[in-house]
């Protein structure tokens, strides 16, 4: 994986929401972030069926992301 890095700027209402429900579990905003892109990317995400694929674009939608 490449280390460069890029600047994304997001709501802050929705990093405070990320950490309240996902902190716990992650050091840090930034690797909530990059742990949710590379689950979107992997092979299998193109193989949900089109019930998990509507739930999973509800989530994004209700965490701002869609």
């Amino acid at each position: 994986m490449n280390n460069e890095t890029r600047i994304v700027k997001l709501p802050e209402d929705l990093c405070a929401q990320l950490q309240r429900e996902f902190g716990a579990s992650f050091d840090s905003l930034e690797a909530i972030l990059i742990f949710v892109m590379q689950q979107l990317t992997l092979p299998q995400a193109a193989n949900l069926d089109k019930n998990e694929q509507q739930i999973l674009e509800q989530r994004l939608r209700d965490l701002g992301y869609l």
